[in-house]
């Protein structure tokens, strides 16, 4: 499936997401106390894409995909990896005799692969206007370095995720298009420079995953102002390093 006809909103995902005969390689349960950094169905499951990726929210951070725990370890041992030392990726077990305990971490350290995942957030009115979907000159510049270095340090690009967001002003289902519209911009100008469309995939999160609340009595002006960060897309890039 090419990046030109992949559409997927959040009511779609969460929908596909609660069927049991979905093939996904393993359903990651999480505990739902606490700050949840990926999206999850009312299985306290987290959603994957087709290709086996875990959606994250807007609150995601390296910290907060540690802390969240899917049994005795971190999410991210199923979701990221690379974020979290293999050590809390295992449940506890008898300490291994001091020689195999030194061996272990060179062993793993030569056998695990090096990736240049990363993930890259455009943000506030330097990259989206209030009611827009056109991508300012710092949004480009921000893409165009991204491009130069963290690209360029990747052996070969696995995905790109492209999500947009709105802030809460208007409608679910404007909001819904006007959040797939900034994901389509981003997705455009990285195909214009060069990065396959295939490896792309778009979707828009809406209004759903705001990442500052602002109140009502600012009045109109002001509080657009104030939602500005919540005019925003993400980049998430997976791929082996040089």
């Amino acid at each position: 499936m090419n990046a030109a006809t992949f559409r997927l909103t959040t009511t779609a995902l969460l929908m596909l997401a609660s069927l049991p005969t979905l093939a996904q390689s393993k359903d990651v349960v999480v505990d739902p106390k606490g700050e949840v950094p990926y999206a999850i169905d009312q299985r306290n499951v987290v959603v994957k894409s087709g290709t086996d990726l875990c959606w994250r929210t807007g609150y995601w951070t390296p910290g907060a995909a540690v802390d969240a725990k899917s049994g005795e370890v971190p999410v991210a041992c199923e979701c990221d990896k690379d974020v979290v030392g293999a050590n809390k990726c295992a449940p506890e077990a008898a300490a291994p005799a001091p020689a195999a305990a030194a061996a272990a971490p060179v062993a793993a350290a030569a056998l695990a692969p090096k990736k240049c995942d990363f993930s890259l957030t455009l943000h506030t009115d330097h990259t989206f206007a209030f009611n827009k979907a056109v991508l300012g000159p710092i949004a480009k510049k921000n893409l165009d370095d991204m491009i130069s270095t963290k690209l360029a340090a990747c052996a070969e690009v696995k995905s790109v995720i492209i999500t947009g967001h709105t802030d809460r002003l208007g409608s679910q289902s404007y909001n819904q298009k006007l959040s797939e519209k900034r994901a389509e911009a981003v997705q455009a100008y990285l195909i214009a420079k060069g990065v396959k469309s295939d490896l792309i995939d778009t979707m828009g999160a809406g209004k759903t995953q705001p990442i500052q609340s602002c109140d009502d009595k600012l009045g109109r002006k002001k509080l657009i102002e104030c939602l500005a960060p919540n005019r925003r897309v993400t980049v998430d890039v997976k791929g082996p390093a040089k």
